[in-house]
C-alpha cells in the first residue's frame, strides 16, 4: 500500500510545491487523482497524506498507524483500531470511503484524528437533542 514510491527514473519530474513532493510525470497524474488529507491531532500537530478515493476510514487509520510521523511520537497509539477520523464534526465509520464523501482531488481536505475505543451511535446525538427540546419525528397535519 505504498503511495510514494515511483519506479520511473528521476530525470523527468514535476515539483508540486503545495504538496511539497517531487513527482515524476506519471506520478503527478496519479497524485492529481488522489485526495490530500491534512490530519490534525488533539495536540494540534498536523501531517499531510495522499489517499485514493477508494480508501476507507479503516484503511487510512491503518496507513497512518503504520507510517506514524516522527514528530507525533508522544501521541503514538497502541493499535490502528482505536484511531478515528472526524470530518465536518462527525465520526467516520470504518467502511466509509473518501470517494463516498465526494472530497475534491488536488485540494487539501482537513480531518481530525483521535484515539477512541468506540464510536457513538449514529443517531444518539440527534435523539438527545430531541429529548431536550421535546421535538419528535412525527408530522402534524392541520
Amino acid at each position: 500500500m505504498s503511495r510514494r514510491i515511483c519506479p520511473e527514473p528521476l530525470s523527468n519530474f514535476t515539483v508540486n510545491y503545495k504538496l511539497k513532493y517531487f513527482l515524476r510525470p506519471a506520478c503527478y497524474r496519479k497524485c492529481m487523482k488522489q485526495i490530500n488529507l491534512r490530519l490534525i491531532l488533539v495536540s494540534g500537530k498536523t501531517k499531510e497524506f495522499l489517499f485514493s478515493p477508494n480508501d476507507s476510514a479503516s484503511d487510512i487509520a491503518k496507513h497512518v498507524y503504520d507510517n506514524w510521523p516522527m514528530d507525533w511520537e508522544e501521541e503514538q497509539v497502541s493499535s490502528p483500531n482505536i484511531l478515528r477520523l472526524i470530518y465536518q464534526g462527525r465520526f467516520l465509520h470504518g467502511n466509509v470511503t473518501l470517494g463516498a464523501l465526494k472530497l475534491p482531488f488536488g485540494k487539501t481536505t482537513v480531518m481530525h484524528l483521535v484515539a477512541r475505543e468506540t464510536l457513538p451511535e449514529p443517531n444518539s446525538q440527534g435523539q438527545r437533542n430531541r429529548e431536550k427540546t421535546g421535538e419528535s419525528n412525527c408530522c402534524v397535519i392541520l
